[in-house]
């Protein structure tokens, strides 16, 4: 007995709208495998592409002043917080590849003030659960705290955008009991096979 993905209906890609299928299609084309989110979100097709449009306008800008493994960070720290098994894995899985560390999503997961990651990645992170956590309460001091470690005022959006959209994904992906791939788990860890792409 195979556990679902989700408690919500799973559409066949075959009976998905072109674009939605395409997506899907190059997705699992690069990482080998179809992530489970995509699957699941593709339940309501227009949520779908706006979830999407949101997501890679946030994560996959070349103009940010966050590294790719800085915005996968974000993710993790502030999944942790919200306790989504989904994106703590999956994007574990992320961040661990980017940043060629096996260990750093388990430690950004739990305790980031414990992780190997630099002052810098940690005062963002600081501002990140503050955004998940207690956003009413940020005021200029926490600004001034990012500006002291390089960051400018359009990082900061990057960072306060990105924690804000997982707070969406993480509701979302607990509501719906969304299953992490099992593929997930060692990616990052282990090395990989030839012929594969991160």
């Amino acid at each position: 007995m195979t556990t679902p993905i989700s408690r919500y209906p799973v559409p066949a890609l075959t009976d998905l709208p072109a674009d939605i299928r395409e997506r899907i299609e190059q997705v699992q084309a690069k990482a080998g495998f179809v992530p489970n989110v995509f699957l699941a979100l593709a339940h309501r097709p227009a949520e779908f592409r706006a979830f999407l449009a949101y997501h890679d306008a946030l994560l996959l800008k070349e103009d940010s002043g966050l590294s790719k493994g800085e915005r996968e960070m974000i993710v993790v720290a502030t999944s942790g917080a919200n306790h989504c098994l989904y994106c703590v894995v999956a994007h574990g899985a992320i961040l661990r590849v980017y940043e060629k560390k096996p260990l750093v999503a388990d430690q950004v997961a739990i305790n980031h003030h414990k992780a190997d990651i630099t002052p810098r990645q940690k005062a963002m992170l600081d501002f990140a659960l503050k955004v998940t956590q207690a956003s009413h309460e940020i005021g200029e001091a926490d600004f001034d705290a990012l500006r002291a470690h390089g960051f400018n005022d359009e990082d900061i959006w990057d960072i306060a955008g990105i924690s804000a959209f997982f707070g969406l994904s993480n509701r979302m992906a607990n509501v719906m009991s969304l299953r992490p791939n099992d593929e997930f788990y060692l990616m990052g860890r282990v090395p990989r096979e030839k012929g594969k792409s991160a």
